[in-house]
């Protein structure tokens, strides 16, 4: 597969010269092109400032991250923000829906900016609705539905607009396990069928099991990779519990 993403000695630093702290650690890696990713390690190793800084929503203290021909450590704040909305889909662990529209709503505020006749909007978010199970409670608000399907239309809402990148933060992390294995296999299917690029954060081994390769991060580096290969997923989870052992992860 060719590599969609390249990460290259990339450092974040916080803090000022007094008190720096060093939140990743010259890390480099390469995620392919219809790859599901996870990242996982202990409180404070620097996943989220990873996943901040791949998103677009922080910029690195040095080196670069190149999606295809593209150094977004080259981008002003402008481009950034086109880049952002061509190509990249976020699903978040407290939704970030908007309570004063409904569920339909939600899921067609997100194509809204992309300036497509309101048909194909319609078409596409009746498509993205049945693909979720979610048609039943278009027209109810976000305080009216379950964890689970409030979560399965942030997916939506990601998932529409068919992003070449879709970047997860512990998005089962306020699920019941029924609701995360729902929202789980909702991903495979859209890595399988859309070839959709997936990156995801949890510190979850049931989560982490359904990728297809996990980073592990201790202290701001990279400590352990995990290929799922061949392997089932129960195989997978209980190799991904190992490492947790030694990473401290939870």
């Amino acid at each position: 597969m060719k590599d969609y993403i390249r990460v290259c000695d990339v450092e974040k630093y916080y803090g000022n010269a007094s008190n720096v702290t060093k939140a990743i650690d010259r890390v480099s890696f390469t995620v392919a092109q219809g790859e599901f990713m996870g990242v996982m390690g202990a409180s404070g190793s620097g996943k989220t400032t990873l996943l901040n800084l791949l998103s677009t929503i922080d910029r690195a203290t040095a080196g670069h991250i190149w999606y295809g021909d593209t150094d977004i450590a080259e981008m002003n704040e402008n481009d950034l923000a086109r880049f952002r909305k061509a190509n990249l889909g976020f699903v978040f662990q407290d939704y970030n829906l908007l309570d004063t529209l409904t569920i339909e709503e939600n899921i067609i505020l997100a194509m809204a900016l992309r300036k497509e006749g309101k048909k194909e909007i319609q078409q596409k978010c009746d498509e993205i609705l049945r693909l979720l199970c979610i048609e039943d409670v278009r027209d109810q608000f976000p305080y009216q539905v379950s964890g689970g399907q409030k979560q399965r239309c942030a997916c939506a809402r990601a998932l529409v607009n068919r992003p070449r990148l879709i970047l997860a933060d512990e998005p089962t992390g306020a699920l019941d396990s029924r609701s995360a294995q729902t929202l789980l296999e909702t991903f495979t299917d859209m890595n399988r069928k859309w070839n959709a690029t997936i990156l995801m954060v949890t510190h979850d081994a049931f989560s982490a099991s359904y990728c297809s390769r996990i980073l592990f991060l201790k202290d701001g580096r990279i400590f352990h990779e995990l290929l799922r290969g061949s392997k089932d997923r129960r195989e997978f989870l209980n190799e991904i519990l190992d490492v947790l052992a030694l990473t401290g992860g939870e």
